[in-house]
């Protein structure tokens, strides 16, 4: 892996792993800890999710193509695919499109390995991949109109899209939001679905499902994300990335809401990322689960078997 990105131009960095904010995200959550100074004053201070807040400083501060392999940390994650520690390999490229960190992923695949295994399912990365957008997904795995619950500004009817969803035999909670109606479509319907002998781009999310992205330009509806799944997996999550501070503050103070009315928590705002924003190139990232990427590589069936000390 760095070696392919040293021939592209990239700069290894290595970010600080306490943060005034572990991410902008409503079901991401982080771990906590205190800094004590000698005076015996205390600051909350909290481990990221990702290096992302700080990657985009970097961006802001001149870097142009910047990677790091990354120790990234999620709590009330556990299974087969998720460790409470892990290795993120996370990139940017300022003054690129989307599409051209798409590409960077399908190559960074296929230079791990040739073929990748899950569970008896097999891919091969040199084959080109299927590419769906999501609405084009829901309508053939689900048969819903997903554009149809989204607003040009990012408002939503959850009511369409539940009835929708029940329709189409999902089953939901009475307190789900317009975010967990689109969860549960894409666990039970959308991802079971995809062909799991064959690489897959599912690109232009809808809008309320893409903190950190921009919005498509031919369709405020939708913002420049991508997921990549391999066996089923979903193994890098890209986007390309929201510049208007003004608006990511609107978005990471809405997403708060949110977690305090689902988790009872929130996150502080991590002000310097806002004000880097303004200051910050057009851009694009990925953010590939690397150890996910081991393990599909080696054949492993579990995260635990990749790691060389997994967490208690």
């Amino acid at each position: 892996m760095r070696a392919w990105f040293e021939a592209e131009g990239f700069t290894e960095v290595e970010t600080a792993l306490l943060q005034a904010s572990p991410c902008a995200e409503t079901h991401l959550h982080g771990f906590a800890t205190e800094r004590v100074f000698p005076d015996g004053r205390r600051e909350m201070r909290y481990l990221p999710t990702s290096p992302e807040f700080s990657a985009k400083k970097l961006l802001a501060a001149g870097e142009t193509r910047i990677f790091e392999l990354a120790r990234a940390f999620r709590n009330r994650e556990a299974g087969p695919l998720h460790a409470a520690e892990f290795t993120m390999l996370e990139w940017y490229r300022a003054q690129a499109p989307y599409e051209a960190v798409i590409a960077d992923t399908l190559a960074l695949v296929a230079a791990a390995a040739p073929r990748l295994v899950w569970r008896g399912h097999e891919a091969e990365t040199g084959r080109d991949p299927v590419r769906l957008t999501l609405a084009e997904a829901f309508r053939a795995f689900a048969g819903i109109d997903l554009l149809a619950s989204v607003g040009g500004h990012g408002e939503t009817d959850r009511d369409g899209f539940a009835a929708a969803a029940a329709k189409a035999g999902v089953a939901l909670a009475g307190d789900d939001s317009w975010s967990d109606v689109f969860t549960r479509v894409m666990a039970e319907r959308v991802e079971p679905a995809l062909d799991p002998t064959r690489l897959t781009i599912l690109y232009e999310y809808p809008a309320p499902e893409a903190a950190l992205a921009r919005r498509a330009p031919h369709e405020p509806r939708v913002a420049e994300r991508f997921e990549l799944y391999a066996c089923g997996v979903e193994l890098a999550n890209g986007f390309g990335e929201l510049t208007d501070a003004a608006e990511q503050r609107l978005r990471y103070e809405a997403a708060m809401d949110e977690k305090e009315r689902l988790y009872g928590e929130r996150y502080p705002v991590d002000e310097d990322f806002l004000a880097a924003l303004a200051l910050m190139p057009p851009a694009s990232g990925v953010a590939l689960g690397f150890d996910r990427l081991v393990m599909l590589a080696s054949g492993a069936t579990r995260i635990e078997q990749v790691l060389w000390t997994p967490p208690l």
